[in-house]
């Protein structure tokens, strides 16, 4: 049987084309694009299809609305809690993830749109390049809701930014304005909102009107040693994480989320 068309195949990814340019836009605005069973799901497909689209050359990965991603689905999260054994298809989602967008030849541009936490922060710093508006924030703050940063902050931070940055950040938690992730190197470019659009624009132009063969081997080439990282990385960091979502840490991070409060962690 014939597949639909790759713009027809998602329910919560809204794929446009123009020309030999797709973007792929995460649309949950209303949850600031975080990531519910549903988009896990589809963001672990996403990446193999468009390896597979002769159509294109470039892709550009943003979220509807004011939110780029805000990581994951907090009734996503309860439902982990109570079901734990549904973990383990969360797990091997969030390695091919972040394996197929490693694995995509293709140029791959964030458009940080507005803020990247957690899961997002991850899906926005394995992008070959990133832009972002400077009102947004960049931060993965597993540890604030309880859990291991293992969906890939723990790869892909210290490869930035050096290991002592990165850990100051994933250890607290802290979210950082995206001029401060431009100064330090973790993303490329900061602009104001208005000009994102542009910005992104004339740099995908340039990868378009190059040579598509030599870019985007180019790319494989400069991603063999990110792809051994996270490969030596992943199982260990997924594992961690599914551990603590069985912590009374975690529970608690959910319940204080829901009741607007602060979290009081007890180190269960």
């Amino acid at each position: 049987m014939k597949r639909p068309p790759i713009e027809e195949r998602y329910e919560n990814l809204v794929i446009t084309r123009e020309g030999r340019l797709l973007t792929i836009t995460m649309n949950r605005p209303d949850a600031l694009n975080a990531a519910d069973e549903l988009l896990h799901e589809e963001l672990a497909d996403v990446f193999y299809d468009v390896a597979n689209d002769e159509g294109s050359d470039v892709v550009v990965l943003t979220g509807a609305g004011r939110a780029f991603s805000a990581g994951g689905d907090i009734d996503w999260m309860q439902s982990a809690i109570d079901r734990p054994h549904t973990f383990e298809k969360t797990i091997r989602e969030a390695k091919r993830i972040v394996f197929s967008m490693l694995d995509l030849e293709k140029p791959l541009i964030a458009k940080v749109n507005g803020h990247a936490t957690g899961l997002g922060s991850t899906l926005a710093l394995v992008c070959d390049v990133i832009f972002a508006a400077e009102n947004a924030k960049i931060g993965d703050p597993h540890v604030s809701i309880g859990l291991v940063a293992g969906d890939g902050g723990a790869a892909i931070w210290p490869q930035l930014i050096g290991y002592a940055r990165a850990k100051e950040y994933l250890l607290s938690g802290d979210l950082m304005p995206a001029t401060k992730a431009a100064e330090i190197g973790l993303i490329n470019h900061a602009v104001p909102a208005e000009e994102l659009d542009a910005a992104v624009a004339s740099y995908v132009g340039k990868l378009l009107g190059g040579a598509t063969k030599a870019i985007r081997w180019s790319k494989v080439a400069t991603n063999l040693e990110l792809k051994r990282i996270f490969h030596a990385i992943m199982d260990t960091s997924v594992a961690y994480e599914a551990m603590s979502n069985l912590t009374s840490d975690h529970q608690e991070a959910v319940n204080a989320f829901r009741a607007k409060r602060k979290p009081n962690f007890t180190g269960g």
